[in-house]
C-alpha cells in the first residue's frame, strides 16, 4: 500500500523540491499552501500517513494547524514533522512541545528529510 505524505509550505519551489524527494522514495504526495489548505486536502484525501509543514505561513501557521491537528480525533495521531527556517530554541521548544514528532531546520537536507520520514512509515 502507497503512503501518503502531506506536505504544507507556501513556498512553491519548497513543496516541490519535498514532494519530489519524497516521490522518489515510492510515497504519494500531498500538498498545501497554508495551515488552512491543509483541512481541505485533508477532507478530499481522509487520511495521511504523514504531515511536513512548515512554521511561517499566511492564514494559518504551522503552530496553530499542529495545534488544531492534535485537538481533532481524526488527526491527532498523524506524525507530524517540522520543516522551518525557524532555528532558535523557543521555536523548537514549542513545535515540539505542541506535538510535532521532528523539526528539521531549513535549509533543505533531501538524506535527513527522508531519515526522518522514514522514522515514523516505512
Amino acid at each position: 500500500m502507497t503512503r501518503t505524505i502531506l506536505i504544507v509550505d507556501d513556498s512553491p519551489t519548497i513543496r516541490k523540491f519535498v514532494s519530489l524527494a519524497l516521490e522518489n522514495m515510492g510515497y504519494k504526495v500531498l500538498t498545501a499552501s497554508d495551515g488552512m489548505e491543509v483541512f481541505e486536502v485533508l477532507s478530499r484525501a481522509g487520511f495521511v500517513d504523514l504531515i511536513i509543514t512548515d512554521i511561517n505561513m499566511p492564514n494559518l501557521d504551522g503552530f496553530e494547524l499542529i495545534k488544531s491537528l492534535r485537538s481533532d480525533e481524526r488527526f491527532k495521531n498523524i506524525p507530524i514533522i517540522i520543516l522551518s527556517s525557524l532555528s532558535d530554541a523557543e521555536s523548537i521548544d514549542t513545535g515540539l512541545k505542541l506535538g510535532a514528532n521532528s523539526y528539521i531546520i531549513k535549509p533543505l537536507n533531501v538524506k535527513r528529510i527522508q531519515y526522518e520520514v522514514s522514522k515514523y512509515i516505512n
